[in-house]
């Protein structure tokens, strides 16, 4: 079985920095504005334009944030303390850091068709991509591309090294499912939005978004399920978008919510949601629910068999409907823990039913691919098909990533 490696990679870019609040506690805020308001207006009108010379160019709009940051502070000033509009500026600077939101890694990828082809045939593609700084904090970036009609694949690459977080952002925590709710400005390219964390269920990282193309009576949506980490426990959330530009986040509920790894089916199985779980770090499990938000069963769906995956195996994204089945692509972890590609064909009426699946690995980490933060690691979060041919976006090693291209037909011929 041939594999067709792009020449493209992406690599981690210490310049993609994010800017944050921190420290916003009412004994520092009103300690700090008492020693920057003791300064002349000379002196703190040159202490800001010297901030502005350092990092204006290292964001799109170093005012609007740092005004957006002076706003959670403001209740904490002392009354009747009047400030120059420079003088909230220089005020937030304080309380305002840059956090390199890919200084560890740019890894574990998902890939989605984003609207219907136009009319000379390109299909356009959003991909995901895991980002990790400091303190192994990860958040949800975004890449735009397109394949053409002799099937070459382009990415738009970024023209900035610029990273936006939403413009604002809202938290029901009285819904039972933590709704949070994000909305960027249209204006900002999609390379530029980032999904940083926002509740304290998820303040260490978001973790392994596996997008997914869903379509039923109502239209088209995008949901990306994804593992929410405060530090010690896990969350299983959900994300919905339309457009990339709002999107609302849910946490999963019900007893089978309770591991890593789920991969929701881009439809509904006989009027069913359907998703892809673990239960268990060893096996994979389907599970069905009348709600996208509670899944309280999981069935025993595929076991460890073959001397690359004994350890444990799991899914690398939805499943992929094809004429000949469901096509899901999975992740095997053998001797060394050498993370390896695998995948399996479901029944399409009944995807409780496995028809096939390959004897030996799809892909795996070659010699230029097994150094990183985590070696000999080939993952991937998310596949798709296109004119007969699967595209498989892929982390090395947990540091980079990088995309392989295979043959459908090759693939179904080599399993068994």
């Amino acid at each position: 079985m041939q594999v067709q490696k792009l020449d493209f990679k992406l690599e981690p870019n210490f310049r993609r920095v994010i800017a944050l609040s921190y420290n916003i506690e009412k004994t520092h805020v009103q300690r700090i504005a008492q020693y920057v308001m003791r300064m002349t207006a000379e002196e703190r009108e040159g202490l800001f334009s010297e901030i502005e010379k350092n990092f204006a160019d290292r964001h799109r709009d170093l005012e609007k944030f740092l005004l957006n940051f002076y706003r959670q502070m403001e209740k904490y000033l002392p009354s009747g303390m009047r400030l120059s509009h420079a003088d909230r500026l220089l005020l937030a600077s304080y309380f305002t850091k840059e956090y390199s939101i890919e200084a560890a890694a740019l890894f574990n990828p998902s890939i989605v068709p984003f609207e219907k082809p136009a009319p000379d045939g390109d299909q356009r593609f959003v991909m995901s991509l895991r980002a990790t700084g400091e303190g192994h904090i990860s958040s949800v970036e975004f890449i735009q591309g397109k394949i053409n009609q002799k099937g070459e694949i382009f990415f738009k690459m970024p023209e900035s090294t610029f990273a936006t977080g939403p413009e604002r952002v809202t938290v029901d925590y009285d819904s039972p499912y933590q709704t949070i709710e994000m909305q960027f400005d249209a204006q900002i390219p999609l390379a530029e939005r980032v999904i940083f964390p926002v509740t304290d269920d998820e303040i260490n990282g978001i973790e392994d978004l596996r997008l997914v193309r869903f379509e039923d009576e109502s239209g088209t949506v995008y949901f990306g399920t994804y593992t929410a980490y405060d530090g010690h426990q896990i969350q299983s959330k959900l994300l919905e978008t339309t457009d990339f530009t709002t999107f609302r986040s849910y946490a999963l509920q019900g007893r089978a919510v309770n591991d890593k790894g789920m991969a929701l089916f881009p439809e509904k199985i006989d009027g069913q949601y359907a998703m892809i779980s673990r239960q268990d770090g060893i096996n994979l499990y389907i599970m069905f629910s009348d709600s996208l938000y509670d899944w309280e069963k999981a069935e025993l769906l595929m076991e460890p068999q073959m001397p690359w995956e004994l350890t444990k195996v799991g899914n690398c994204g939805s499943p992929i409907k094809t004429e000949a089945g469901w096509l899901l692509v999975t992740h095997g972890v053998g001797p060394m823990r050498k993370y390896q590609l695998g995948a399996v064909l479901l029944d399409l009426k009944n995807p409780r039913k496995i028809i096939a699946r390959l004897k030996d690995p799809l892909l795996g980490p070659d010699e230029s691919e097994r150094e990183g933060y985590v070696p000999n690691v080939i993952y991937t979060c998310g596949n798709m098909l296109h004119q007969g041919k699967l595209i498989v976006p892929y982390a090395m090693s947990d540091s980079a990533s990088g995309v392989a291209v295979f043959n459908l037909q090759e693939i179904l011929q080599e399993m068994e």
